[in-house]
């Protein structure tokens, strides 16, 4: 008799309006290649705690910025640790998964991270400039995220936000992880139009830059999306570390990239659903 297969709780949220993408159209495309290989239910981030008992794991996938349902992914968080439940990406990521603190920590600790701070205390610590950009340490997807003058910083830097210098910048980069492991790069040439993306070849220096990341987080298992910018010197900041949901754009990768994603994530999700730690 075959082993049966994995049942996976896979949460996403199909209606969500992401500006200029289609998450729904991600999801739909990964759902149909994993039904090959898993038990598949598909649920609305609201529903994964009253849900999850029963699978092997639970995939949080593209399910919308968490404020729009906070009060539901805490009671999700709290009982699927409270059970020992497995949940891809785990719990314990660092980065977006926890805010935005890391920002501040990775500033600290001297990382290549656009320079953030959060108290007016602290404002010289910044490279001077222009403008700043400000955005809170729970936002998402550019949530309340805003663009102020120089002289308009002092006031606003209270704790509760964050504040970085606007960085002009040549391009944005993103590489994308399964557990450790690279899988692609992309790229959006034109900075006004951050979300029309290209395929990149990702050099020996980049992909270092990015490791760097992935290794201090520490996920083990999981998707990243390590979102970098080209500043003018032609050096690498990060902008962002999303290890929670963590959007792919698969539509921009030719179907060759996109299969031997497909085929990776696969790989992974079967051997955490049946709790093998390590990869075969």
């Amino acid at each position: 008799m075959p082993a049966a297969r994995p049942r996976l709780l896979y949460v996403t949220d199909l209606a969500y309006q992401a500006r200029g993408r289609r998450y729904c159209d991600e999801d739909i495309h990964l759902t149909s290649r994993l039904r090959a290989h898993f038990e598949l239910a598909l649920c609305h981030p609201v529903d994964a705690a009253g849900l999850m008992d029963g699978f092997d794991a639970v995939v949080v996938r593209n399910s919308g910025p968490v404020l729009g349902y906070r009060k539901q992914y805490d009671a999700f968080r709290a009982r699927a640790l409270a059970a020992g439940t497995r949940v891809y990406n785990p719990l314990t990521g660092k980065a977006d998964m926890a805010g935005k603190q890391y920002l501040l920590d990775l500033t600290a600790a001297g990382f290549p991270v656009i320079p953030t701070v959060d108290r007016a205390e602290h404002l010289d610590r910044l490279p001077a400039a222009e403008r700043y950009v400000v955005k809170p340490k729970q936002g998402a997807d550019s949530l309340g995220l805003r663009i102020v003058p120089a002289g308009g910083v002092d006031g606003l830097a209270t704790g509760d936000v964050l504040i970085q210098p606007c960085v002009d910048f040549a391009y944005e980069v993103s590489f994308y992880f399964v557990d450790d492991d690279f899988q692609y790069a992309l790229h959006a040439p034109d900075p006004e139009r951050r979300w029309e993306l290209r395929p990149y070849q990702a050099t020996a220096a980049d992909l270092e830059f990015a490791r760097r990341f992935i290794d201090w987080n520490d996920l083990g298992h999981g998707i990243q999306r390590v979102d970098a910018c080209r500043a003018a010197d032609g050096s690498l900041l990060l902008v962002e570390l999303e290890d929670l949901n963590p959007y792919l754009s698969l539509d921009a990768l030719p179907e060759e990239a996109r299969d031997a994603f497909v085929t990776a994530f696969t790989a992974s999700l079967s051997r955490f659903a049946r709790g093998v730690l390590t990869p075969a």
